[in-house]
């Protein structure tokens, strides 16, 4: 059971983890503005390259779907797929975006209504709404999901048709990095991007369960600060990691089938009876005009929105929000990428491509329209009041959205339970997947996991940093610190998509 755990990668991962988590607590105002500054010194100064790369990226996964290497198929001529394509579309789904879209489906297109950095006085209504909505399909759409897949496709080609490892030490393997500590040093970077990535998740989705149980006026005594703790810190948010960390500890000891498909099963369902209910109960022609109007200008305007820079406004805004997003997905692609290729085992790189950048993308435009129009809808109705909310408090902006449909206390009820199992699965996924990258057995086809003891030991470990970072107050600097780890990714990821593209013409002669 211990031989399948790669112990160099495991323990080195384990202790630069502990001593981050530590020293970052004791020196928790430093450690804020050491991260706050390497990250407005990458946005001022690569805001170029990071837009370039997310740009390069879909265009390189447009490229390989239309291209003559669509038709290779991951795992060999053979192989067949896994699971079937709804189980498919709902896991990576769940892992890719899940509770981001959630929460700011209402808040980011009614931030940007209301920014005056984006418009002048005297914008009209309609010409802000709609910017609105084109920025935030940006934000959530292709170019985050092809950021994901170029991730994915490395991982799947080089494990299910190379018979490599699950890792990212796998993709240069023959450009010159054949020393093991230089291959366990990336590999190591990125289970370091993972592990706090999921962890700060899991501990901004406590406190986001945690505001709307608060508004909901249940248990208001478990949501009070602990004295000499950090005022992040409270019973009730450490009691929701504890149960969101078990259920995910569940799940990933069940395995893909019986426990992560199940769940994003259940994630998708949730889902499409909470759209559904604010369309039929919401301003429902006028989401339906919107969807149209936004998915129109969209694609009218998309040059423009992707290759947008503010070379001649003010940077802040596009530092807090477009150069935040790219980085934070680049971070975040060797957790969401490697998931995405362990269950994409027998698809071709076509049906991968489609299946991960734009049918996913199409989902996230839905629900963006579905929500942010009728949250725009309220905003113009009510002159200002959502905006005013958002603007105190955005946890609550979902819930306070909420208030204005029939049967709003069910509603977000079902909200909180949506949010919730989107944490449970991004916790079994991340454990799931970092787990992988500190195996030592190779799980190159469908039929490996990781050793139990191994998921156990990174579940747990996800939620118990959680918890001691709400305790010392280090979410927001720990967020930051992923942040900073998107562009040497983005790096990362440019260079192996060129080894893929070698290893691919090697391939596709051969059909």
């Amino acid at each position: 059971m211990f031989k399948s755990i790669d112990y160099k990668r495991f323990f080195i991962s384990f202790f630069l983890i502990s001593t981050f988590v530590g020293v970052t607590l004791v020196n928790i105002d430093t450690a804020s503005n050491l991260f706050n500054s390497t990250q407005a010194f990458i946005a001022n100064n690569f805001g170029w390259l990071i837009v370039l790369c997310a740009n390069g990226f879909l265009v390189f996964c447009i490229w390989m779907a239309i291209s003559r290497f669509g038709n290779i198929r991951l795992g060999g001529t053979d192989a067949k797929p896994e699971f079937k394509f709804i189980n498919w579309i709902a896991m990576l789904f769940s892992a890719g975006l899940g509770i981001g879209v959630i929460f700011y489906s209402v808040a980011e297109p009614v931030s940007h209504l209301s920014s005056s950095t984006l418009f002048e006085e005297g914008a009209s209504f309609n010409e802000r709404a709609t910017l609105s909505m084109n920025l935030t399909f940006l934000h959530w759409g292709f170019h985050a999901w092809a950021i994901y897949g170029v991730v994915g496709l490395c991982f799947a080609y080089f494990a299910f048709n190379l018979g490599r490892p699950f890792r990212v030490s796998s993709f240069f393997l023959d450009t010159g990095m054949e020393s093991t500590w230089s291959r366990v040093t990336v590999d190591v970077f990125a289970i370091l991007a993972t592990v706090f990535g999921i962890a700060t998740s899991l501990g901004l989705g406590a406190s986001q369960i945690s505001a709307g149980l608060e508004y909901l006026d249940i248990a208001n005594s478990l949501w009070k600060p602990i004295e000499g703790l950090s005022p992040e810190a409270s019973p009730g948010k450490f009691i929701v990691i504890a149960i969101i960390t078990i259920l995910g500890l569940i799940s990933v000891v069940l395995g893909l089938n019986a426990g992560i498909k199940r769940l994003s099963q259940l994630n998708m369902i949730l889902c499409a009876c909470f759209m559904i209910a604010i369309f039929l109960f919401g301003p429902t022609g006028y989401i339906l005009d919107g969807f149209v109007e936004n998915v129109g200008s969209y694609v009218q305007n998309f040059i423009s929105l992707s290759t947008n820079v503010n070379t001649y406004n003010n940077s802040d805004w596009q530092n807090a929000w477009t150069l935040f997003y790219y980085c934070w997905w680049f971070a975040w692609s060797p957790f969401v990428g490697l998931f995405i290729a362990r269950i994409s085992y027998g698809r071709t790189i076509k049906e991968f491509i489609l299946g991960v950048v734009f049918l996913p993308s199409l989902i996230v435009f839905i629900w963006l329209s579905v929500f942010g129009n009728a949250a725009i809808y309220q905003e113009f109705m009510a002159a200002g009041s959502l905006a005013n909310a958002i603007n105190e408090n955005i946890s609550v902006s979902l819930f306070i959205f909420l208030e204005k449909y029939p049967g709003s206390t069910l509603l977000m009820g079902l909200s909180l339970i949506n949010i919730l199992t989107f944490f449970v699965t991004s916790s079994d996924s991340g454990a799931l997947v970092t787990s992988m990258m500190t195996s030592s057995n190779q799980i190159d086809s469908k039929q490996n996991d990781p050793a139990i003891i191994n998921r156990v030991v990174w579940a747990l470990t996800l939620g118990i940093i959680a918890i001691i970072l709400l305790m010392g107050g280090g979410l927001s600097a720990l967020q930051t610190s992923v942040i900073v780890t998107g562009l040497p990714f983005a790096m990362i990821v440019f260079v192996a998509a060129r080894n893929l593209y070698q290893k691919l013409k090697i391939d596709s002669n051969r059909i």
